[in-house]
């Protein structure tokens, strides 16, 4: 988390130093901070953050195309005259342990249309979501648990 703020107050630093507040200027410093904390990186110290880019790469963009075509579905749905809804309540059993993996996870499921984080259990075990397209619960627990929560889990480790 240090190394992430780290990169985050030197993209600032790139910003400031350039003079332009943009968001491509932004993300120019976020790269080249990445780029200047892998390098400096101390060979022996552990470098959970510079080696987990990918995993989080991979989660945004599978979260991009969860939600380009969710939000396709919902559309058609609404503009077509017929309904394909089948909406369920369902119980998924949690792999996620920490808070952030439970909040990240349940934040990505609630954003993408068509589905809704309702609640999580005390034990933090069970999630409880809504979801307005369920033809096979089992199916769509198996998509849940295999998709959004191992990418979440990969990228949060």
């Amino acid at each position: 988390m240090k190394t992430l703020l780290f990169n985050i107050l030197l993209a600032l630093l790139w910003v400031l130093a350039t003079g332009a507040l943009t968001l491509a200027n932004l993300a120019l410093g976020f790269i080249i901070g990445f780029i200047v904390l892998g390098v400096s990186r101390r060979v022996d110290a552990p470098g959970r953050y510079l080696s987990n880019w990918w995993h989080c790469l991979r989660l945004a963009l599978f979260f991009l195309r969860e939600l380009v075509t969710s939000s396709l579905r919902v559309a058609h749905d609404v503009l077509t005259p017929t309904h394909h809804m089948q909406p369920a309540i369902l119980a998924v059993p949690l792999d996620a342990k920490t808070d952030a993996e439970i909040t990240v996870l349940a934040s990505l499921i609630t954003l993408t249309p068509g589905t809704l984080c309702l609640d999580v259990s005390t034990d933090r075990k069970v999630m409880y979501l809504h979801a307005m397209y369920v033809h096979d619960e089992e199916e769509f627990k198996r998509c849940v648990k295999s998709g959004i929560e191992a990418y979440v889990m990969k990228a949060m480790r």
